[in-house]
């Protein structure tokens, strides 16, 4: 009995590093679409956000059980706590990078980044990128120094998002509609990072005992 529980422990935090790693996939895909206009990568971003929606659920009910029927304690319960907090911001992040990559599909065959104002979303579009990755190697590895480096990139990606509205508001030539969709981007990508810096942040709480 104590076997097959430890064993769901690890199956738990098996999905949660995969789901991590989707979400990665997920916005390199979005930000393809977006950057290069590419239409096919519009689906397999819409495909990779569904598999990592059933993937929270799974997590959901994996967590559930165990707290049913365990009665988890200090570090087991932790780790079950977090990975239902964790997997609710992977999730979002999914979300999200379906939410960029349908803005791009909506501007095919134009590029909408390639506007000269759009130069924040391309920087911010890199910058995603960089803090999906170190939080998935947070969550892989359980790094909580890592975990905490991801706030100092969260300030890159607001600082770029300000830079964005200053642009919006001040020198935008392109239309409205343009600018909408540049106002939805900016929002996506700040929203993205910060779901990321939340999933890491379990990470320092799983490690330390400490939110």
């Amino acid at each position: 009995m104590r076997q097959r529980y430890h064993e769901q422990l690890d199956d738990l935090s098996e999905m949660l590093v995969k789901m991590a790693e989707a979400t990665t996939a997920a916005i390199q895909r979005a930000n393809w679409a977006l950057l290069h206009g590419d239409r096919e990568s519009v689906e397999l971003v819409h495909d990779t956000a569904v598999a990592i929606s059933a993937q929270f659920r799974r997590i959901e009910n994996v967590a559930f059980l165990l707290l049913a029927r365990q009665q988890p304690v200090a570090s087991d319960l932790r780790l079950i706590v977090v990975g239902q907090h964790a997997a609710a911001d992977l999730d979002r992040m999914g979300q999200l990078a379906s939410h960029i990559a349908k803005i791009a599909q909506r501007h095919h065959p134009d590029c909408l980044v390639q506007i000269e104002g759009c130069a924040p979303i391309r920087e911010m579009a890199t910058v995603a990128e960089q803090i999906a990755a170190k939080a998935t190697e947070a969550i892989r590895v359980r790094d909580a120094v890592l975990a905490a480096e991801l706030e100092r990139d969260d300030d890159r990606m607001d600082a770029l998002h300000r830079r964005l509205w200053a642009t919006l508001l001040s020198g935008w030539q392109d239309g409205t509609e343009s600018a909408i969709d540049a106002a939805l981007l900016g929002r996506f990508y700040e929203r993205y990072a910060d779901h990321a810096v939340n999933a890491a942040r379990q990470m320092v709480f799983l490690v330390t005992g400490r939110a």
